[in-house]
């Protein structure tokens, strides 16, 4: 008799990691070596009805043709697949991998082995490529001809016409009719003819990848999805079926779905002669047996179906491929028969870190060619419907191109990002172009790469002023995974004659090398020389460089006022959407800001010139300060803070507006996917508030360090009183700006709420946790508030946004850790007055933050009058335990109401915000950390260096939003690429890494290095000071003394 027995314990059943075992991918543990000898040729019917022969060695493992097969596809996720055959008892099975291919095909000649869908994932987001999802729709198209996957009407109607969507492209009544007359996808399909053609008038615009996935959206809310039955008694003797599912076992009467088993459920599986085991877990509220039989057709019928059962348990359940069993020394007892390959979880990490390449591929019955890009964009496992567009584009970098980086920077590679019009199809392209062939300066959006992995940088073509986004064919930060180093991190719009990859789509993975002149490994202009010497020639007294922080951060100040009065101001003037009222809020109160800071930079400047040496110094002494030119321009900015004080009420009345006019939410939208507007548009409108702060701080630096006997202290600590009252002024309505600014940028990111920004709400956090239920480990998203916690999950549509599945009102809420009950590390039970839910953080630490903010929010829903009014459009309450077969989170993804959300268009959407950041980092960031973030500001120059390089090169850095923004020089406009830094380590460069320079600092992530130097002692400890607050999240208690000591 064989068996699979799982441990009994909780953990096992979420899927803990002690039941993971020994990686598939570690040395030791791949499938024997390919023996070498007489080869044999075997023929392989594919999903699109083609027929190919490999020819592989007799004595080969089952593996070895299937990696061929996967290999002739250019197939990443190959382990979703099987090879199936009809063995000499004219049973089909699937071909064991670890067995010699000769002992299981015994008429290679006479069998014809099919290529199938093996393992249907439940929720086809996790499919991260799209030749995968276009073979899952090939699979589908496959069951629907063959009866297999049966459905209503309606629902058949609505799969074909995205097949016919795909093949024939656009709704054209007659061309449809004629296509359907000479193909039949269904049995009696004359009868739906009408419904098909309907409903394909309804996907005009959609490319073949979107119909793949709208098709696979369809699809898997169908019952009979990836069902295989297999026929079966149950004691009484009544017929029914058998089938397996990632879920567990399933019981079928005909094709109507009777019972259910959820691998939670099932403590082990086994077979005897003809009978097929199920033992179940102990269940107090259970009607059922303790062991369930069925009795099968054959034993090997039976074994053939314990076989399947045994490799979904483990692919779906697993983290890692089981080990195998020790070979007993005398005698065996049951089968030796175990999972081989990769798990799902090992699929997508896989597919995460990049290890790969994508190229092209033809869909056979499409007459609108598709090509799967080398580069697609989304960096991380979800989240957009995949665009394609009929154009063509290519990003070179020649030879002889001039780069970002400098004149001197050169690649050799040619990213080819392509979707070619009616003809041939092109090879995939990885190679070197034709010395200035296309100058960095037309580059378009390069797709970037996999967020935890493969970096990659979106360059965009150069504009002098700001130009309305055209509609993108899946812009890349709208990606589903966001990329490491992203040009813009608010995203920004493709030119019009720029085209990316189609399979923008959830869980789409990129894999290009690191292809931005600016960021790239290649040689570039070695500056040691040159910045040795000018360090000698710059003063070395610490208020110098102080000094010089007031400058470089002035700069980046003044261009962060130019978004709202030169290119806001200049896209609100050529349209009429925007009140005249509101207009006059806005500008008139930016204006003289600006017109005053610019003076004040100048002045800044023409001091560190003195400073320097740089011009003509009366007396030495009388230039080396700065203290009297701060307090003079602050006494100057006391009549300006009555404009300061608009800007809270002109973000409210912005908000409002957006609100109240479609046309001008569209515009401000698309102004925000302008590369200059590199945050979001409210966060500029803040600037002015927050740049008091910074005031501040430079000045408490140059109090501490200067003497009460220097020149210079006296003026520093008059301009340091007067900046503090002004600060303490605008001490509350700053608070409740960042709170309100919060809440209408997370509104943004998150589908289903009515009226999330409502008064006296206030964000505390938001972050990755596992939730787990009868499915195991899924990871969501959760947004905690001082009266609620949300919780979401990546959304399907092209917007990129994430789908509220639930809520948890905090009135009457308990917290606890509950590691011990469950087996999974760092796990905690939320228990509701209505519902409980069980999470697992990343970390000890994400976890200790996470308790330590729930329970203050709890703290004040207790102290507040009663439980709040629920405010989510639509959600079913999540009030089922994680044991049960059918969790909540399924019923809220599987309702119809998604179903018709995830097939309408939807606009373009930011995709790498901060929630998306916590997303792809399994991490957490909250309301105070954004706080300190604001104060910890800082732009200059600094030279970089890659691990594997020689030459630094020099960029114009600015550090804000928990990301580094990267520029030529401080005179441009918009960032040419930026490095997002939560979950990056900041360290020091050992003696082993052989950077022989002074003030260097490390930045790694993963497989990601970068090196540092900054110009002196000072402006090191700077950077790293704010560096390390985007990288490790303060303690509360630490915040709150810290902003109290500012005073804000």
């Amino acid at each position: 008799m064989g068996e699979i027995e799982q441990k009994p314990t909780p953990g096992s059943r979420l899927g803990a990691p002690e039941n993971s075992g020994i990686s598939t991918l570690e040395h030791g543990q791949k499938p024997p070596p390919t023996p070498s000898g007489k080869l044999m040729s075997i023929k392989i019917q594919m999903l699109d009805d083609t027929q190919e022969a490999f020819e592989v060695p007799q004595r080969a493992p089952g593996k070895v043709l299937l990696d061929a097969v996967c290999s002739h596809l250019n197939l990443v996720e190959g382990d979703y697949f099987g090879l199936e055959f009809p063995d000499h008892k004219k049973i089909t099975v699937w071909l064991d991998l670890l067995k010699p291919i000769v002992k299981q095909i015994r008429r290679p000649k006479h069998v014809v082995v099919k290529f199938v869908v093996k393992f249907f994932p439940p929720d086809h987001t996790q499919l991260q490529e799209e030749l995968t999802r276009y073979l899952f729709a090939l699979q589908v198209k496959q069951d629907l001809a063959q009866g297999r996957l049966t459905c209503n009407d309606t629902s058949a109607a609505l799969l074909i016409s995205h097949i016919v969507q795909s093949e024939i492209g656009d709704f054209d009544e007659a061309l449809d009719r004629e296509h359907l007359a000479k193909n039949k996808y269904i049995p009696q399909q004359d009868a739906l003819e009408d419904k098909i053609v309907e409903f394909h008038h309804n996907h005009i615009g959609q490319t073949p990848a979107e119909s793949d996935f709208q098709l696979l959206e369809v699809a898997r809310r169908l019952e009979m999805y990836g069902i295989r039955l297999h026929p079966a008694k149950d004691r009484e003797g009544t017929k029914i079926n058998l089938a397996v599912a990632n879920t567990g076992i399933l019981v079928f009467q005909g094709f109507t779905k009777i019972n259910a088993f959820n691998w939670a459920k099932v403590r082990k599986l086994s077979f005897k002669r003809k009978r097929f085991l199920v033992k179940l877990r102990p269940d107090a509220n259970s009607s059922y047996q303790d062991t369930l039989e069925f009795l099968m057709a054959s034993r090997d019928f039976c074994k053939s179906f314990w076989k399947i059962c045994v490799e979904h348990h483990a692919f779906f359940r697993l983290f890692e491929e089981p080990k195998p069993k020790p070979k007993p020394v005398l005698f065996s007892r049951g089968s030796s028969f175990r999972f081989s390959g990769r798990t799902q979880k090992q699929v997508l990490d896989y597919v995460k870190e990049g290890g790969h390449k994508k190229v092209q591929f033809e869909r056979k019955h499409s007459k609108i060619h598709s090509i799967r890009s080398l580069a697609t964009q989304p960096t991380e496992p979800n989240s957009e419907v995949p665009k394609q567009s009929p154009q063509s584009t290519s990003l070179t970098f020649g030879e002889g191109a001039d780069s970002p980086g400098g004149q001197s920077c050169q690649q050799g590679k040619e990213l080819k990002v392509s979707t070619p019009e009616s003809g041939p199809q092109q090879s995939p392209a990885l190679k070197k172009s034709p010395a200035g062939s296309q100058p960095a300066d037309r580059a378009t959006k390069a797709p970037a790469e996999e967020e935890e992995e493969e970096e990659g940088v979106k360059e965009r073509v150069q504009q002098s002023k700001p130009q309305p986004p055209q509609p993108s064919t899946g812009s890349l930060t709208g990606s589903p995974h966001l990329s490491e180093l992203s040009i813009n991190s608010q995203g920004g719009t493709a030119p019009a004659n720029v085209t990316l990859s189609p399979n923008l789509s959830p869980d789409t993975k990129q894999a290009s090398p690191l292809i931005s002149p600016l960021l790239n490994d290649q040689a570039c202009p070695r500056t040691d020389d040159e910045e040795e010497g000018r360090r000698k020639r710059f003063p070395t007294d610490k208020a110098y460089f102080i000094a010089k922080e007031v400058s470089t951060t002035e700069r980046t100040y003044l261009k962060d006022l130019e978004v709202i009065t030169s290119w806001f101001h200049s896209t609100m003037s050529t349209e009429d959407s925007m009140p005249e009222t509101l207009k006059s809020l806005i500008f008139p109160n930016f204006e003289p800001l600006h017109k005053f800071h610019t003076n004040f930079l100048k002045e800044i400047e023409q001091r560190l010139a003195l400073w320097e040496g740089r011009s003509n110094a009366h007396l030495k002494g009388d230039h080396q300060r700065i203290g009297d030119v701060m307090l003079r321009n602050i006494q100057g900015m006391k009549p300006l803070a009555a404009h300061l004080w608009k800007h809270g009420e002109a973000l409210e009345a912005l908000e409002n507006a957006i609100r109240s006019s479609r046309r001008l939410e569209l515009l401000c939208r698309d102004f925000e996917l302008q590369k200059v507007c590199y945050l979001p548009l409210n966060t500029f409108l803040l600037r002015p508030l927050h740049r008091l702060m910074h005031y501040q701080q430079v000045l408490e630096r140059l109090c501490k360090h200067h003497a009460p006997s220097h020149a210079d202290f006296r003026d520093c600590r008059a301009a340091l009183a007067e900046m503090t009252e002004m600060v303490a002024q605008l001490h509350g309505t700053m608070i409740k700006m960042e709170n309100f600014q919060k809440l209408h940028e997370l509104k943004k990111d998150l589908i289903g709420i009515d009226n999330l920004v409502v008064p006296g709400r206030e964000f505390i956090r938001l972050g990755s946790l596992s939730k787990l239920s009868g499915k195991g480990l899924q990871q969501r998203m959760f947004f905690l508030f001082n009266d609620v916690l949300l919780y979401t999950s990546r959304g399907l549509t092209a917007s990129n946004q994430f789908k509220v599945h639930g809520q948890l009102p905090l009135y009457g809420m308990t917290i606890e850790e509950s590691e011990d009950e469950w087996g999974v590390p760092h796990c905690l039970t939320l228990r509701g007055q209505r519902q409980s839910i069980i999470v697992a953080a990343s970390s000890r630490s994400e976890m200790e933050k996470w308790i330590e903010d729930i329970q203050m929010a709890i703290d004040l829903a207790e102290k507040s009058s009663g439980p709040t009014p629920e405010f989510l459009a639509s959600s079913p309450p999540d009030n089922k335990s994680p044991d049960e077969a059918t969790t909540a989170d399924q019923e809220s993804e599987d309702d119809l109401s998604a179903s018709r959300t995830s097939l309408e268009r939807q606009a373009p959407h930011r995709g790498n915000t901060m929630v998306h950041v916590c997303w792809h980092r399994n991490t957490s960031v909250s309301m105070v950390d954004f706080s300190v973030a604001v104060e910890n500001q800082l732009s200059g120059s600094l030279l970089r260096k890659f691990k594997n390089s020689n030459g630094w090169q020099k960029l114009w850095v600015v550090f804000t939003n928990f990301c580094l923004f990267f520029y030529k020089s401080h005179q441009d406009n918009h960032p040419l690429a930026s490095l997002p830094l939560l979950g990056y380590s900041l360290t020091i460069p050992s003696e082993a890494e052989n950077i022989h320079k002074d003030y260097v600092f490390k930045l790694h992530f993963k497989s990601h290095v970068y090196y540092f130097r900054a110009e002196s002692e000072y402006t090191f400890e700077r950077w790293m000071e704010v560096i390390r607050s985007a990288t490790s999240s303060a303690s509360r208690a630490h915040v709150s003394s810290h902003k109290e000591s500012h005073m804000y």
